[in-house]
């Protein structure tokens, strides 16, 4: 099992750019474990693993088995709010994703750690956890509902800090989760967020009281990462060298 993990920092990206971006490296891993199958085991190679970080401009998305009425504005009226909106491949119903938010992208082999689906879900909540507990900030879960939620064990006054959404093939993962540090939370009276419609949203600016500043915040859950899987962090961080770090050893992603 692999777990050096390549961490690679995008910055503030185009939504569509880094869909593309992750499914090339996903696609990637795919075809590594598909030559596998035809090699002994002597002979099969690594797969390697990516975090990926980054923000996006104002964007909605929709998951593949998400309801369109829950975005509530109509598609004309996207540019009047600078935004754009994508139905795409993971799980899960609409969200919100812009600045101020650190958006995590796992692009891991699961078979280089765990194959288990629901524990992997569990472990970027609790690794979310960590993180705003460094802060002051009390969240937990909410049975039966995915993501991270201040006041968990209020349900009148439950507030999501932390959505989830994640795609997988063959224990590869791509997408992720979006955690909001000092996100512009107008943005998600556009949306039913998640499609739960009693629960709000909050940010770690608002529970605080003050903005944070997003470098502290991304380098405590990176820690809070590697802990929770055991990936031991390698490779270039650097925005510009994200389409060289993405063919790697593995055979250049299709």
């Amino acid at each position: 099992m692999n777990k050096k993990t390549q961490f690679i920092r995008l910055g503030l990206i185009d939504y569509k750019e880094a869909w593309d971006y992750q499914t090339e490296v996903f696609n990637g891993i795919l075809a590594v474990k598909s030559e596998n199958r035809t090699l002994p085991p002597e002979n099969q190679k690594p797969t390697n693993n990516y975090v990926i970080f980054c923000e996006h401009p104002h964007v909605f998305t929709l998951g593949k088995s998400g309801n369109a009425a829950n975005l509530l504005l109509a598609p004309d009226a996207l540019s009047q709010i600078n935004a754009t909106y994508y139905h795409i491949n993971r799980g899960g119903d609409i969200t919100y994703h812009g600045p101020g938010q650190i958006v995590g992208y796992p692009v891991i082999d699961m078979e280089n750690f765990f194959t288990d689906i629901h524990r992997y879900m569990r472990a970027l909540e609790e690794a979310i956890i960590l993180t705003v507990a460094e802060f002051g900030i009390k969240a937990g879960r909410i049975p039966g509902l995915t993501g991270v939620w201040v006041d968990h064990d209020n349900p009148s006054k439950a507030r999501k800090i932390c959505a989830l959404g994640v795609k997988t093939s063959r224990w590869v993962t791509m997408h992720g989760f979006a955690l909001n540090v000092n996100t512009d939370l107008t943005y998600f009276g556009y949306i039913v967020p998640c499609g739960i419609s009693d629960k709000a949203v909050t940010s770690m600016a608002q529970e605080v009281g003050h903005a944070l500043p997003l470098g502290e915040v991304e380098e405590i859950l990176k820690a809070r990462l590697a802990q929770q899987f055991g990936f031991e962090w390698s490779g270039s961080e650097a925005i510009e060298s994200k389409k060289e770090n993405s063919t790697q050893t593995e055979a250049s992603p299709s």
